[in-house]
């Protein structure tokens, strides 16, 4: 197996006086997740209105995102889906919360699970399956349901308060296998040659360092990872997109077939393809995206204007 980070323990310094604002969430957010289904996301609606009021230049950046990442889109489409966007962002929230203590009868029942036949297909072969998913509004809950179909391996950023890192450790670990610290590639290569379902983020903003700049959406020049890459070329893997999107019933989790080729092609090609099938996800259900990340802060060296001055 490979190295797995060492799940945190419960202190009794948890009980401390310094710990009490962050149980005091925890009991208000375990309470809440008890209500039905339609009036969490009511409360998730508000508390989303009440995030942009509280963090402006987050919300800010939500709404230049979509204008940038589709131009065509009229003032009054990009309100509406900056909108609910915003409502899906409180959200957010709850289904964290909701992702980590929900009992599984109830996970299991709020769930709808497309496409699996594409990672039964790379099973079949003997292959990893490197599930590469979007950043959506939604994931952490997503991510609890799908190991009730596979268990899965992902990386894993340690909280900085020890008792929210408890907390989040063994919310997410509930129906998976495993995590592997952020910066042990190794070990994600590794359990993708041990033919294991593991999940990864492409489509985020890393910085100037291993990125190469490809079209995504309106912006021709998006720092996109060339890391991804690098997984799928040194393991027996195949490459699949992985989209967590809402249904009036709850939620359901879209495996898209898998993405033969990438690991051939010339790094360019490969991630102006990806960046593509990225795009054409987001488009199935935009409100759902993480827009509040500068997906476009990183500029290339030749244009180093700011996209969100």
């Amino acid at each position: 197996m490979a190295a797995a980070i060492k799940a945190p323990t419960f202190r009794l310094a948890f009980l401390g006086p310094k710990f009490w604002p962050v149980w005091l969430g925890v009991i208000i957010l375990y309470l809440i997740t008890w209500l039905p289904l339609p009036v969490i996301r009511a409360i998730g609606a508000g508390t989303g209105k009440l995030i942009a009021k509280i963090v402006p230049k987050r919300a800010k950046v939500a709404k230049r995102n979509i204008t940038l990442w589709n131009p065509e889109l009229s003032e009054a489409q990009v309100e509406a889906l900056y909108k609910e966007n915003i409502r899906r962002t409180g959200m957010a929230l709850f289904e964290t919360a909701m992702g980590w203590w929900w009992p599984n009868w109830r996970i299991q029942r709020a769930f709808e699970i497309e496409g699996t036949e594409h990672i039964e297909a790379a099973f079949a072969k003997g292959k990893g399956v490197f599930g590469m998913a979007l950043h959506n509004m939604n994931l952490e809950f997503a991510c609890r349901g799908i190991g009730y179909y596979h268990p899965s391996i992902a990386f894993y950023r340690k909280h900085n308060n020890p008792l929210v890192d408890y907390l989040q450790y063994h919310g997410r670990n509930r129906s998976n296998k495993y995590m592997i610290d952020k910066r042990n590639a190794k070990a994600l290569l590794q359990a993708l040659d041990e033919k294991e379902l593991c999940l990864y983020l492409p489509d985020q903003d890393y910085g100037p360092k291993q990125s190469i700049f490809v079209p995504f959406g309106g912006v021709k020049d998006t720092a996109t990872t060339t890391a991804t890459l690098m997984f799928i070329r040194r393991s027996d893997c195949e490459p699949m997109l992985i989209s967590s999107q809402y249904t009036k019933r709850g939620y359901k989790i879209k495996v898209f077939p898998a993405l033969h080729g990438l690991g051939e092609m010339e790094d360019t090609e490969a991630l102006t393809l990806l960046n593509q099938h990225i795009d054409k996800a987001i488009k199935e259900q935009p409100e759902s995206y993480l827009w509040m990340h500068k997906r476009f802060k990183t500029r290339p060296a030749d244009n180093p204007s700011s996209l969100y001055s």
